[in-house]
C-alpha cells in the first residue's frame, strides 16, 4: 500500500498544515504552478516527490511538464494543465483517448474535482483545488488517498482553510 498526499496550485506558498496532513504519506504528489523551488525543495525533503510544472513554472528536469508512472500497479499521468471531464484540453484529449491512464491528475483550475470518465476506461479524473493563496477559489484544499494492489482506497478532501 501506498499513502498518497497530492496538491496543486501552490504559487510559492506551502501551507505548514500540509506536514501534518501528509505525515501518514509514503509520497507527496505535486501537480503544477509551484512558484518558488524552496516549495519542491521542502516538500522533497519531507517525503518523496513526484512533480510537474505549471504554467507560472520554468519546465526542468526538476520540473517536468508530465510524469507518466506506474503506482500499486495503477498508471498514472499527472500534468498541469488538463482540462477537465469531459472538455479536456486539446493538448491531452488525444492522448487520453488513445490510451487512458487508471488515474488522470492535473491541477490549474484552482477546482477540486474528482471523478470517474466512463468515456475513457472508468478512468478517474483528480484536480485537487489549489493549496495556495493566489487565485480566484475561496477554499485551499489537498487530497490523501491510498493505492493498493490496483484499487483507490480511502480518498479524503481536505481542506486547508480560506485563502
Amino acid at each position: 500500500m501506498t499513502r498518497i498526499g497530492l496538491l496543486s496550485d501552490t504559487h510559492s506558498y506551502l501551507d505548514p498544515q500540509i506536514f501534518s496532513h501528509f505525515k501518514s504519506c509514503d509520497e507527496i504528489w505535486h501537480a503544477g504552478d509551484v512558484g518558488l523551488l524552496t516549495v519542491a525543495e521542502e516538500l522533497r525533503d519531507f517525503h518523496p516527490l513526484r512533480i510537474v510544472s505549471g504554467n507560472i513554472d520554468r519546465e526542468s528536469p526538476e520540473l517536468p511538464a508530465n510524469q507518466h508512472f506506474t503506482c500499486e500497479g495503477l498508471i498514472i499521468w499527472m500534468t498541469h494543465i488538463g482540462g477537465s471531464p469531459p472538455k479536456y484540453n486539446p493538448m491531452v484529449r488525444p492522448i487520453l483517448q488513445a490510451n487512458p491512464p487508471d488515474i488522470f491528475v492535473c491541477g490549474h483550475s484552482h477546482i477540486l474535482k474528482v471523478v470517474r470518465d466512463s468515456a475513457l476506461n472508468n478512468m478517474l479524473f483528480i484536480n485537487p483545488g489549489a493549496a495556495g493563496k493566489t487565485g480566484f477559489h475561496t477554499m485551499r484544499t489537498v487530497i490523501r488517498f491510498s493505492l493498493d494492489a490496483g484499487k483507490i482506497l480511502d480518498m479524503q478532501v481536505i481542506e486547508l482553510g480560506k485563502k
